[in-house]
């Protein structure tokens, strides 16, 4: 068995702690506590536990409840709240000593032969991700930010996780779900009319931002180990809350997935 505080795959593969009932662990983050993406993707491993293999995820929403501690696994309780011949439903509850820190809703569905069209376009010009310089702050991840200074409260960038995936299905869906919990703090900080200068050195950032709530639909199957960008546009900052959405695209232009979070930015107060 791998490390799971090194290892993605590693960290995706839960313990069993009885009927629906997985434990799981991860790193300590540059910053401190639990980072959002690890909860969710452990949590939607978790649900998937507890559904037939021909129901892929198609959407998640999740509410952060509380700051998780690196220091102690996680709990992820899965109720099976419907099954249908199309559609099941589950709602998964991370726990740890100080109480819930995560609540999610996790919907499945079988594949349907319908017509299948896309609108959403990837961005224009966009450079690709081995023309960037590389700016991943976790070992889990590889990450090429695309400079926006020009588009107000806008983020974008490619990502990838650093494993062999494969093909399966659910394992890439997590991937995805780790990854997405990124890019949305830093829209949110780009619409802000007192954000710093990009030379502004991370130790003298400003803000301190929370993830609030989190969604996620799956559109199209994807290899999560494959480059993946990330667009991002803030739509809105009131009492110190910025809603974003964003369009994750192949480096084909293909739109595998949309996501949505709300951020909790606020300025640093003196120590």
């Amino acid at each position: 068995m791998a490390d799971p505080t090194t290892d993605f795959v590693a960290m995706l593969t839960l313990e069993p702690q009885g009927p629906d009932v997985w434990v799981g662990a991860g790193p300590r983050y540059p910053w401190g506590g639990l980072y959002g993406g690890q909860i969710v993707a452990q949590a939607l491993r978790a649900a998937s536990h507890s559904v037939e293999p021909q129901y892929r995820v198609h959407s998640l929403h999740a509410y952060f409840i509380r700051r998780g501690d690196h220091t102690e696994p996680v709990r992820y309780e899965v109720d099976r709240v419907r099954n249908g011949r199309s559609f099941v439903t589950r709602t998964v509850t991370a726990r740890q000593a100080i109480g819930v820190i995560l609540s999610m809703s996790v919907s499945f569905q079988v594949d349907e032969d319908a017509p299948e069209v896309q609108a959403a376009e990837i961005p224009e010009h966009v450079p690709a991700p081995d023309s960037l310089s590389q700016d991943s702050w976790s070992s889990m991840f590889d990450r090429a930010t695309v400079p926006t200074d020009d588009l107000v409260g806008r983020a974008r960038g490619w990502l990838r996780v650093r494993a062999d995936l494969g093909d399966d299905p659910t394992l890439n869906a997590c991937g995805l779900a780790y990854l997405s919990d990124d890019y949305p703090t830093d829209a949110v900080v780009a619409l802000r009319p007192d954000r710093p200068g990009p030379d502004t050195p991370p130790d003298q950032h400003p803000f301190v931002a929370f993830s609030l709530d989190h969604a996620i639909w799956f559109h199209r199957p994807l290899r999560a180990d494959e480059w993946h960008l990330t667009a991002m546009v803030c739509h809105g900052i009131i009492s110190s809350r910025g809603l974003t959405v964003g369009h994750v695209f192949t480096e084909a232009g293909v739109h595998v997935a949309t996501v949505a979070q709300e951020v909790l930015l606020r300025r640093r107060r003196p120590d």
